[in-house]
This record gives structure tokens, C-alpha cells and sequence, in this order.
């Protein structure tokens, strides 16, 4: 299976900004997309932005024009670069990527999130 390892999360404060990283790793034969989730406690999942091998993105509307995907197809990494942080935007972010791989049936990998906390 592709193990994906996400870093850069934390606690700042409203106005500023992280940088979340995402490193996917395994025996891949073709990552599709990429992306990063969150979920705050006590509610669903929901999509933050994907970016596809391509380079085509797709931005939740609470987060457009302040988050910015971007991908490094070289070394397997998505990055997730947030700005403007607001305290709704507190959760654990998930590294998610659509990816083909030599000996596994799976096709949708998720990492196991890094905190994001946005508090004065």
C-alpha cells in the first residue's frame, strides 16, 4: 500500500499561516491525484483542496483564495501552503492520494492527519 506521512501542522494564530507537507511512499506504479481533508471534532470529512496529475486543482469555497495546493511529482509530495488562518479551519488535516500501486487493490490511501489548531 502507498504509505503517506504528513507534516508540518501546529498551533498558530488567527492570521497566520502553515505549511502542510505530504510525503507518499511504496511500491507505486501511478499516483492520479493528490490531496488534503480535515475533520474537526464531531464533524464529517470534507474535501479541502486535490490537485491531479495534471496539475488541475479543486478548492473548497471556505478555503479559496487563501490555501494553495501544489505538487512535487519527483518526489511523490503534496503540499498544502494556508494562509490567513481562521479558527474554523482548526482540524486534522488528511493526506489523501489516488494511487495505483504494484501489488495492492487499493486505490484511495490516506495518511493519519496532522493537527491543525488556529487559536489566539
Amino acid at each position: 500500500q502507498v504509505q503517506l506521512v504528513e507534516s508540518g501542522g501546529g498551533l498558530v494564530q488567527p492570521g497566520g499561516s502553515l505549511r502542510l507537507s505530504c510525503a507518499a511512499s511504496g511500491s507505486i506504479f501511478s499516483i492520479d491525484a493528490m490531496g488534503w481533508y480535515r475533520q474537526a471534532p464531531g464533524k464529517q470529512r470534507e474535501l479541502v483542496a486535490t490537485i491531479t496529475s495534471g496539475d488541475s486543482t479543486n478548492y473548497a469555497d471556505s478555503v479559496k483564495g487563501r490555501f494553495t495546493i501544489s505538487r512535487d511529482n519527483a518526489k511523490n509530495a503534496v503540499y498544502l501552503q494556508m494562509n490567513s488562518l481562521k479558527p474554523d479551519d482548526t482540524a486534522v488535516y488528511y493526506c489523501n492520494a489516488k494511487a495505483r500501486m504494484y501489488s495492492s487493490m487499493r486505490y484511495d490511501h490516506w495518511g493519519q492527519g496532522t493537527q491543525v489548531t488556529v487559536s489566539s
